[in-house]
Formats: structure tokens, C-alpha cells, sequence
């Protein structure tokens, strides 16, 4: 890769580079890890002004992409261009320097420096170069947050008092305080309010009328399509489809994805609603929830919609036995009653945490380990377990949901995100469980891994599996996912289960109406 000259002063602003049509331009990126090739001769280009969306599944490719423009890596081969300008960062600090930074999903805001102080990190201003010369920092600092129409937040503020999209907007203003040209977004709506979302929308809106190039990350098409203007799809670290956003659907770039025609990204199989699996009346846990009843048959999928905060992730957690019961009933089969989790277990209930990494998974053990850990009966005799058998029971899964792997004796906290919340899916199937307890299951994997999950969800409730059908609740934050996998859609608002609803007999706005508790009344569950 060709070198250019770097700014050697720290944060001094990059001087306005001659017109060119292109902002950015990657050619032929290349970048192996051992025998892993992560990269394979990727290509992309962005304008000024333009938001370019980066789509693919967890591992295809683009965070290692992003680490080469950003300087965090460098590729094997291949060149970049800024401005019709050669680019070779070696580190992250001299791309800063030349004008490109990333917002990552994870912010990197320190939380006992104030607003100021995380702006300028890094590029303080001093006098004789031992002094901060604060007035001259809180100067760059208000036009940097003018810029991004929030210039009243308080300088002196905490960041880490601050709420997440503010800390947002504090990541940015470090970016345009530095001398942005190029900014990338790493699915930087992951733990926003829809509200919040609505308002960085805005905000990208404003930097591309300053003519800063954005590349977008994101697993919603539905936010790309709103806010791309370009797209390009990687699959196994290549570039396999670019193009204007609105000249294409949503399946075909599901399709690029994934490799292969996905004629609806929410299969529904006729299914057929049977005995009672689980009854819930009016159970309340030790802090949440306050008041729940609910009805689960064979052979249905019933979502637990509501905002953060609701209780519905306490409602799971107290059915399987994770939280105590203070009173009400659950009844389970011909079980009535409090049971732990093993007890659960045992009884046909499996569960799936919202949060794989400290609950879900033992990210330091196996894929094998992993999937079988519930339920190590036959895998040897007299209580043992041997390795090869294990490896074959958990192959079998791997096989059915797709897992990316090398093998099942790999470390499970090497894989990527999606393929991580297989394996956690993957333990129920293994444990040949009646009920499912899923606790936002698709959230922060791709599109390709949601349909796999999404396929395997009504597969079990139809009983295309093994001719036996499952009862599943699942919790979403996502109404559309909700809309398009479940039978009926139950709404928790303050701790409380308010209502159910045919997915026939309802829309995305009465949800967000009983989930905001803007309809008052007494409650009710109707089946």
C-alpha cells in the first residue's frame, strides 16, 4: 500500500482537499488472519455527503474492513484513497488526524471526565505545553456541538451522567472537533429509544449537508433503507452486491447476504393451537412483575411486547425459576407451583437470556460443552460423558442451525455474535424441551442468522422437527419480528401484563398504545 504524509501535530484540523468525486475509495482489500482469509479483494467507494450502508452477516467481514480505514489494522494488500489522495493510517490516531473516525456500538466515552474533556481527549489545547488552556478547548467544544445542533449541553457535565444517546452526541462532537471527513456509524441504534433513533437520524442528515461521508453499520434494513444512500453487501469477505438503496428490496439484499433466494424473512407453517403448556395467573415477582396471567398452547409463538423497563425480561426469568415468585400461580404441565431452574429443566422448560455472555453461555468452554450442558444423559455410561459423543450430539445441531465453526471442540467466545446466540439456541434443542422461554433472541445478529432463527422457531412450533409441536414466548423490542412470527402478542406496560392479541386483530400502533399505557382501563388478557 502506497504511504501519504501524515499531520504529525496532534488534532490539527485536515485543510479542505480539492473536489473530488469520491470521499473514500478502497480497492482490493485484502487481510488474512493465519489460515482465516477475513478480507478477499473488497472494494468500495463513498461520496461527500453520502451515506454508504456496510450490510452483511457477523462474520463477513466488516468490522475488519472498518479497522483498516479507521488504521487499527493493516491490510495484507490492496490501496485507499481519500479525496483522490492516497491513505495508509497505521494507527488509529493518524487516521483521526486525516479525518476519519468510527463511532463503535460500544462508545468509548470515559465517564468520570465532563463533556468537555471527552471531546477534546486527546487533542487538548495547552499553553506552553504544560497548561490546559480551557477557554480555547470549551471554544472548539460549543462549535463542535453547534455543528450538531446541541449546543446547549453542558460542558462541565459528567459524561457518564449522561443518557446514551447524549454520550452519543459527545462521540461525534469529538469527530467534528478534530476535523471529520469520514464517519463511521457501528450499529450505533443498538441501545437507543426509538425516539433516540429519530433524533440521530436527524443528526446524520445535518453532517451529510456538511458534506461528511458516513458508512453506516447497521443489521436493520429498515433503518439502512431510511437513512442509506449506497450500499454495499459483504459475504465470506467479499463484496458480492452493491448499488443505490432504494432501486432494491429488502430480499435481495437479505439474498446477497445469505447466498440464497429468502422468499419471506417470516415463514409461518399452518399451525395448530393444542393442550395447555403453560398457565400464569397473576404471578408477581420480588420486583417485577407487579401482575401477569398468560396462556401458552402446543403449537403457538406468543410474544411479550412492551418498552424497556416493563418487566417482561423479570417475567421470563421469574416463570423459569431465575427471580422468586411472591404470589400467583404457574402452572406447568401437571406441575403447579415454584420450581428452580433445574426443576424447569426437568419439567420441559428451557430458556434463552437476553444478555448470552454473562448468563447465556460459558464463553470460555466448548460449543460442545455448551450445548449439552443442560442435559449430559447418553452421551456415556454410568454418568460419564465421552468427548466424541458429545462432539457428534453437538455437530447434529451445529448442522440444523447453521453455526459457523471450525469444529465443536472450539471455543465458544470465538465465534461471532449471531453465531453465539445459535449456540444458545441450540442447548434447547438438544434438551428437547416442550416450552421456550426466548428473551430477545435476534438482537445485535444479523439478518442471515435471524432467519435461521426465525425458520427454526416456527418450525418447532408446527412440529416440522419431529412431528411434535412446541410452545414459544419470545420478548422482542422489534414489533415488526413480532408481527411476523407470532400467533398472539401479549403487552407488558409498568409491570404489568395489560393484553393479548391475535396477530390478525391488531396493528404496530395498539401496541405502542397499551405498551405506553396511553389507553387507560382495567386489565385484561383475552385468548
Amino acid at each position: 500500500m502506497n504511504t501519504s504524509p501524515l499531520t504529525t501535530a496532534p488534532c490539527s484540523l485536515v485543510a479542505s482537499p480539492l473536489a473530488h468525486e469520491f470521499r473514500l475509495e478502497m480497492f482490493e482489500i485484502r487481510k488474512a488472519f493465519g489460515a482465516t482469509q477475513a478480507l478477499d479483494g473488497v472494494s468500495l467507494a463513498v461520496r461527500p455527503g453520502e451515506v454508504h450502508a456496510l450490510i452483511g452477516e457477523n462474520g463477513a467481514g466488516k468490522s475488519t474492513l472498518m479497522k483498516t480505514l479507521s488504521g487499527a489494522i493493516t491490510a495484507d494488500s490492496g490501496s485507499m484513497k481519500l479525496d483522490g489522495v492516497s491513505y495508509s493510517p497505521r494507527r488509529p490516531s493518524q487516521a483521526r488526524e486525516q479525518g476519519v473516525s468510527m463511532i463503535y456500538q460500544e462508545l468509548s466515552i470515559v465517564p468520570h471526565l465532563s463533556v468537555l474533556e471527552n471531546i477534546l481527549l486527546g487533542c487538548e489545547k495547552t499553553i506552553g505545553g504544560i497548561i490546559l488552556n480551557y477557554p480555547a478547548m470549551a471554544k472548539i467544544a460549543r462549535e463542535a456541538l453547534a455543528q450538531l445542533d446541541h449546543a446547549d449541553l453542558p460542558l462541565n457535565k459528567l459524561a457518564g451522567n449522561l443518557s446514551v444517546a447524549e454520550q452519543q452526541i459527545v462521540e461525534i462532537a469529538r469527530s467534528i472537533a478534530v476535523g471529520c471527513r469520514i464517519l463511521v456509524f457501528d450499529e450505533p441504534t443498538s441501545s437507543l429509544t426509538q425516539a433516540d433513533v429519530k433524533r440521530l437520524f436527524a443528526l446524520i442528515e445535518r453532517l451529510k449537508k456538511q458534506k461528511i461521508a458516513i458508512v453506516y453499520i447497521s443489521h436493520f434494513l429498515e433503518e439502512v433503507r431510511e437513512i442509506s444512500d449506497t450500499f454495499t453487501v459483504l459475504r465470506d469477505g467479499k463484496s458480492v452486491g452493491s448499488g443505490i438503496t432504494k432501486d432494491v428490496s429488502n430480499q435481495e439484499i437479505i439474498a446477497m447476504m445469505v447466498g440464497r433466494q429468502v422468499d419471506r424473512l417470516y415463514p409461518r407453517s399452518p399451525r395448530t393451537p393444542g393442550e395447555i403448556l403453560l398457565e400464569v395467573k397473576h404471578v408477581a415477582g420480588t420486583s417485577k412483575p407487579f401482575d401477569a396471567s398468560l396462556t401458552l398452547r402446543r403449537g403457538e409463538v406468543l410474544g411479550i411486547a412492551g418498552l424497556v423497563g416493563a418487566g417482561r425480561t423479570e417475567l421470563l426469568r421469574t416463570l423459569f425459576g431465575l427471580d422468586a415468585v411472591k404470589n400467583g400461580e404457574i402452572k406447568v404441565g401437571g406441575y403447579s407451583g415454584y420450581a428452580s431452574p433445574r426443576k424447569r429443566w426437568s419439567q420441559g422448560v428451557g430458556y434463552v437470556s437476553e444478555d448470552r455472555k454473562v448468563e447465556g453461555l460459558a464463553l470460555t468452554r466448548s460449543i460442545a460443552e455448551n450445548i449439552t450442558l443442560s442435559k449430559l444423559s447418553g452421551l456415556g455410561p454410568f454418568g460419564t460423558v465421552f468427548p466424541k459423543t458429545q462432539q457428534i450430539a453437538a455437530q447434529n445441531r451445529i448442522n440444523q442451525l447453521q453455526i459457523k465453526c471450525r469444529q465443536p471442540s472450539q471455543e465458544v467466545g470465538g465465534l461471532s455474535g449471531g453465531n453465539q446466540q445459535k449456540v444458545a439456541v441450540a442447548r434447547l434443542l438438544h434438551h428437547d424441551v416442550d416450552v421456550l422461554l426466548l428473551d430477545e433472541p435476534t438482537r445485535g445478529i444479523d439478518v442471515g442468522a435471524k432467519a435461521t432463527i426465525y425458520e427454526w422457531i416456527d418450525a418447532l412450533a408446527s412440529g416440522k422437527i419431529d412431528g411434535r409441536s412446541r410452545g414459544i414466548i419470545i420478548v422482542s423490542s422489534y414489533l415488526p419480528e413480532l408481527m411476523g412470527i407470532c400467533d398472539r402478542i401479549a403487552v407488558m406496560c409498568r409491570g404489568r401484563l395489560e393484553r393479548s392479541y391475535s396477530v390478525r386483530n391488531v396493528t404496530e400502533h395498539q401496541l405502542m398504545l397499551d405498551a405506553t399505557g396511553t389507553e387507560t382501563g382495567t386489565v385484561a388478557v383475552k385468548n
